[in-house]
């Protein structure tokens, strides 16, 4: 039957090869090789979207969704998706780590976590989980746990009346869920926190190894979203959220990343003259199984690498490119790859993303007390022992003045076609455009595919000094309406048509 009665086939197309929802374009400009890498697919956590109100998502007792659907992730909810760039320096090794593994180790957080869904109830998620008795729980903490434990039941006693369920769930010799968050009946689902004892031991072993491994600028660290006990500030309160597993999961890989290099030999050519126990690194052999993840290669690398992520849920199974669809976008972003949404209404770009230079007054004021070279470059850029990225992977000479991996988190409530599409550049694009002339590239493209191309075409033909250049382009609910906000795609019309003009001169570069 063909019509309103038709049911509905959930189809799944390869995200890479719809090239009318995403497009991405790469080149190595003039340099030797490509540095530059991406990623995009969904990835199974659960979701974060906000829950849409009863009064639009219902009618009656039926759900109504218009339009097409995205198929459900494994565990229930809408897919999430995941896009990333990667922008490498001083060679590839540290940007390919993350493009095949910083989605894995958001996945695990998420999981060891025990996130719970934004768009399910606190007895949803506890469903057959067996319980334990709390003192089982406080003898499987630290002081510091245990603090945190009792500080948080004082909070659920005052906030919420009646009983309250322990559970826990034992994996790998260790306690995971301690504590299961409560929901009353008829009220909004409650962000979980079954996992607020576990999730804080985690969150105390990663600083600590970061401390003992790194010191220096970690050894006062204080990651943001991190529920830590200190002696000189009050308790924080923090709940447990997609923000806390990101921040968690962007500083393990790093430190996964680091620890791995300084394993490694640095000259394979001088291994006659090593000594001994040259393979010995404070008692533990640095030729030890292989991890399962893929770090590096088997020489020592004292590169590093940008990275800008992209998480997007919706609270509906309609997917986020729907004109109806309302998202929740999520931003993980450190170094100076660069991500720009182009609002519908005012054909305006919109940066949702800072490069994290010297230059900037957070960072410098961050890092002065540890990094006391400054310096600025013939080209008038302020540069750090050397670099010029303050956050970044890897870069392991740099860690103890602080070159971290800290990413700087950002949460986007998109309501229905408020914007046309996502871009994320690497520096070879946003270094020689500004954010407007990209988005007005864009614009003027039949798909998100086509868009990238002109957009690295673009920056390729009018860039001086030839750096990598990546451009990914995603559709968004206002995809249609792209070219109606504001002054279209002729706000930097003239502007582009002047540089690429002068670029195709034959006397450019003549003194």
């Amino acid at each position: 039957m063909i019509g309103a009665s038709r049911e509905l086939t959930v189809v799944r197309i390869p995200l890479r090869s719809a090239k009318h929802h995403f497009g991405v374009s790469l080149s190595r400009g003039t340099r030797p090789y490509n540095e530059d890498t991406y990623q995009a697919g969904t990835i199974e956590i659960p979701a974060f979207a906000k829950r849409a109100p009863i009064s639009l998502s219902r009618s009656g007792s039926k759900v109504t969704t218009a339009g097409a659907t995205s198929a459900d992730s494994a565990s229930g909810d809408p897919q999430v998706f995941y896009f990333g760039v990667f922008d490498g320096h001083g060679g590839n090794e540290c940007s390919d780590f993350l493009r095949e593994e910083l989605h894995s180790y958001v996945e695990n957080a998420a999981e060891i976590f025990e996130l719970g869904s934004s768009l399910k109830s606190a007895k949803e998620r506890n469903v057959g989980e067996p319980s334990v008795e709390k003192e089982g729980i406080e003898n499987k903490l630290s002081s510091q746990g245990k603090e945190s434990l009792k500080r948080l039941e004082m909070k659920v006693q005052r906030d919420v009346e009646g009983s309250q369920d322990i559970s826990t769930r034992e994996h790998d010799g260790g306690v995971q869920n301690p504590l299961a968050s409560l929901a009353l009946d008829g009220q909004d689902p409650v962000p979980a926190e079954p996992n607020k004892p576990k999730a804080i031991e985690l969150e105390i072993s990663l600083v600590a190894q970061w401390k003992d491994t790194v010191g220096g600028y970690f050894r006062r660290f204080k990651p943001a979203y991190f529920s830590l006990v200190s002696n000189d500030s009050p308790p924080a309160d923090t709940p447990i959220s997609i923000e806390t597993v990101l921040m968690y999961a962007f500083l393990k890989a790093d430190l996964d990343f680091v620890t791995a290099q300084a394993k490694k030999p640095d000259d394979e050519n001088h291994s006659s003259d090593t000594p001994l126990n040259a393979n010995d690194i404070l008692g533990e052999p640095s030729h030890l199984t292989p991890s399962k993840h893929r770090i590096g290669g088997p020489k020592r690398f004292i590169g590093g690498s940008t990275a800008s992520i992209v998480l997007i849920s919706t609270p509906s199974p309609t997917p986020f490119w729907h004109p109806a669809s309302p998202s929740t976008l999520i931003v993980a972003h450190v170094g100076d790859t660069r991500i720009i949404l182009c609002d519908t209404r005012t054909g305006l770009s919109k940066p949702i993303t800072t490069n994290h230079h010297p230059s900037s007054p957070l960072e410098s004021t961050r890092l002065r007390r540890y990094a006391a070279t400054f310096v600025t470059d013939s080209f008038g850029e302020e540069r750090m022992s050397g670099l010029a990225n303050t956050r970044a992977f890897g870069d392991m000479r740099s860690k103890r003045i602080g070159v971290s991996a800290e990413p700087e988190i950002r949460r986007i409530e998109l309501a229905p076609a408020e914007y046309s599409f996502l871009v994320l550049v690497s520096d070879g694009i946003s270094g020689t455009l500004s954010d407007q002339e990209i988005v007005d590239v864009v614009k003027e493209a039949k798909t998100p595919e086509q868009g990238a191309r002109d957009v690295v075409s673009y920056a390729t033909e009018v860039s001086s000094e030839g750096d990598n250049a990546t451009c990914l382009v995603v559709r968004l609910g206002g995809w249609e309406r792209r070219i109606e906000g504001g002054m279209g795609s002729m706000g930097t019309k003239e502007v582009r048509d002047f540089r690429k003009g002068d670029a195709l001169d034959p006397r450019r570069g003549r003194t």
